[in-house]
């Protein structure tokens, strides 16, 4: 996986002015060349539904930024057009990790990739996969 120490920087800082992204304790590992790690702590007072297991938002929020976030690194500012999300286990952990790359990248749309695993003991467990459409942003702000 590419890293870029410069990229990360940016990707941090955007974390740390975005409310939901920075309760939720993102924190980039890898970001560079269409790809992109980062992780999040369980917070159980936050996360958790009714079975206890980690709310189905907060995996979304982890594809969705992992898609985004990877398309990042090769497009620059971007926003998420549509994402599907397919939920294959009950994310049961102490940490998620997000996987996300680019799959193809044509014009103003990007198709990416992310999986979503649950870290428990040491053991991952695939949760969740997402395929997205990520759009590029133009000018300031998207205008």
């Amino acid at each position: 996986m590419a890293h870029d120490q410069q990229m990360q920087a940016r990707l941090e800082a955007v974390i740390s002015v975005t409310p939901f992204a920075r309760l939720m304790g993102a924190q980039v590992s890898s970001i560079g060349g269409g790809t992109v790690e980062f992780e999040i702590d369980v917070k159980p007072e936050l996360m958790h539904q009714h079975h206890g297991y980690v709310h189905g938002a907060v995996v979304g929020f982890m594809a969705d930024s992992a898609c985004a976030w990877a398309a990042a690194s090769v497009a620059g500012d971007v926003v998420t057009s549509e994402y599907k999300l397919n939920l294959l286990a009950p994310a049961v952990g102490e940490r998620l990790l997000a996987k996300g790359r680019v799959v193809k990248s044509s014009g103003r749309l990007l198709v990416v990739l992310a999986e979503v695993f649950a870290r428990l003991g040491g053991k991952e467990t695939l949760v969740a996969m997402a395929l997205a459409t990520v759009a590029k942003v133009g000018g300031e702000g998207g205008r």
